[in-house]
């Protein structure tokens, strides 16, 4: 594999964002998938071989073999349908329902996330520990950051920055080993950081429009997070300290 084209992997794999468990997208990528449902169909039923991701230009997520499925309870199907739809309709840039996939992950972690193309993913976890509010603010804040195109953009970067780590790679032998760590720290982690905050307060205009109070679902969202699954922030992690957030969300006017 040519480093461009690990390269740009490692940087999209990145930008899976997850919450505040402290959980890496290379082990989000490893849960075991149970099953892959078009939203608008989610209550249609259960596959019985193997599901595929499909749409998301993730290279290395179509290299993953794909788990066999379980049956899913129709009842958490209904419940992420009722729960997600508004959302999805209150976008700035409404998705089209027959893209849109959510994906369940048999994993116990409080998780989700978003990875661009329409395809959603959440855990067993989150499912079974959330109440609906909770679980609508989780979700508020992925379809933000599909809203916003913060994937798109990532994955755009993250290629176009790798370009530039090969061809300084080949004017300064070994620096390629060297520059992602650097690019990672000094440039990646930061932006996303920022998107997290924006994701944050598009989250809130996104409940606000589907009907809700949106910082008290956003901010007792945050809050349920930091108590359940603990503090996620410190300069090595993607996402910004939870408290951090929390304070944001009150402070919006």
């Amino acid at each position: 594999m040519s480093k461009i084209r690990k390269g740009a992997e490692t940087m999209v794999e990145m930008q899976n964002r997850l919450w505040s468990t402290g959980t890496t997208s290379r082990r989000f990528w490893k849960m075991p998938i149970a099953v892959a449902m078009s939203l608008m169909f989610l209550l249609v039923g259960c596959a019985n071989g193997t599901s595929q991701r499909t749409g998301t230009g993730d290279p290395a997520a179509s290299r993953q073999q794909a788990p066999s499925t379980r049956q899913i309870d129709a009842r958490q199907a209904e419940r992420l349908q009722r729960v997600m739809m508004p959302l999805i309709k209150n976008m700035n840039h409404p998705l089209q329902l027959n893209k849109v996939r959510v994906t369940l992950l048999d994993d116990p972690q409080i998780n989700a996330a978003n990875a661009g193309g329409g395809d959603f993913y959440v855990t067993t976890g989150l499912l079974e520990k959330a109440s609906d509010d909770h679980l609508r603010g989780v979700l508020a804040h992925e379809v933000a950051h599909a809203d916003l195109g913060h994937v798109a953009k990532a994955q755009a970067i993250g290629t176009g920055m790798n370009i530039g780590i090969f061809i300084l790679d080949q004017i300064i032998p070994g620096s390629g080993y060297i520059t992602p760590l650097v690019a990672d720290l000094g440039v990646m982690r930061p932006f996303s950081r920022q998107e997290e905050y924006e994701a944050d307060a598009h989250g809130v205009q996104i409940l606000q429009r589907a009907g809700y109070n949106g910082k008290q679902v956003m901010g007792n969202t945050l809050t349920w997070l930091l108590q359940t699954a603990g503090q996620s922030g410190g300069f090595f992690e993607t996402h910004p300290g939870t408290d951090d957030r929390i304070q944001r969300i009150h402070d919006l006017s």
